[in-house]
């Protein structure tokens, strides 16, 4: 597919390109991304998403839990209709409480929790776009995970609408999730053989 990068996208574009590339939808902007993920990135995010299945399981009308490649469009207003959606994302995993915003496509709104794992080459777009987009949305919390640095920053979505300034968590921490009752993750599990 050729990207016209004068030219505002929809979701209903977005269905139509096949070519195995994977793509993102910010305000209708496209951004490209390479079709595989490092080994790396892989570990850790398959890791994180180990122990959040772990803490789900046997838990009566749990929450679900997602991860990449799947579609989270973050219609910001009214806006259902394919032609209208503007903001369609990939995160690295994501929990949704509320079943109604899933569907067979994807997740069609914002979910409660999600977990972007940062590359040298999204870590701009990871923290500032992505950011503003999940803020605009009403993501409740948002973690963003720093391998080289064996770190995670927790951001919770407060009153005002407003991401706060964010929690410094390392490899010896434990997180826990404001969301959801005895919730917690393990860093130093995260991070293991990541030398």
């Amino acid at each position: 597919m050729a990207i016209d990068q004068t030219k505002q996208y929809t979701y209903a574009d977005y269905l139509t390109w096949t070519d195995g590339k994977r793509f993102e939808l910010i305000n209708g902007r496209v951004v490209e991304f390479p079709a595989t993920l490092s080994e790396e990135h892989q570990r850790i995010s398959a890791n994180i998403l180990t122990q959040i299945a772990i803490l789900f399981l046997g838990k009566k009308d749990r929450c679900r839990l997602y991860h990449a490649p799947f579609d989270v469009r973050l219609p910001l207003y009214t806006e259902t209709n394919d032609n209208s959606i503007l903001n369609v994302l990939k995160p690295d995993i994501v929990v949704v409480c509320d079943k109604n915003k899933i569907d067979r496509r994807g997740c069609l709104g914002a979910p409660d929790l999600i977990v972007e794992v940062i590359t040298p080459r999204t870590a701009r777009y990871d923290l500032n776009d992505k950011f503003e987009l999940y803020q605009m949305a009403g993501v409740k919390e948002y973690w963003v995970v720093f391998p080289n640095d064996k770190a995670l920053i927790s951001f919770q979505l407060m009153d005002n609408g407003k991401f706060d300034a964010g929690t410094v968590h390392t490899a010896e921490n434990k997180i826990h999730s404001n969301l959801f009752e005895s919730f917690e993750v393990d860093l130093w599990n995260v991070f293991e053989n990541n030398d």
